[in-house]
């Protein structure tokens, strides 16, 4: 069912506790992204809302320009 809160909701994410460890704000990777990316598109992302891979993909590239010598992968981020 398109409006089941089980299927869109996925929990906290991967993506909150690296963003946290490495002292990172929502916009931190919204002005790092060469690509158009919201805050409400992190905000979604860190709380858990189903997301699309195309917006996964904006943090992640954003998240690696933040990140320094360490690389994401998608997978470390999400788990869904």
């Amino acid at each position: 069912m398109a409006g089941d809160p089980d299927i869109l909701e996925q929990g906290i994410q991967p993506l909150d506790d690296v963003l946290n460890r490495l002292g990172l704000k929502n916009a931190d990777l919204v002005a790092a992204s060469a690509e158009f990316l919201t805050h409400k598109q992190v905000n979604k992302a860190r709380r858990g809302r189903r997301i699309t891979v195309n917006v996964q993909l904006k943090i992640l590239n954003a998240l690696n320009k933040l990140g320094g010598e360490k690389k994401f992968r998608r997978d470390e981020l999400f788990n869904y």
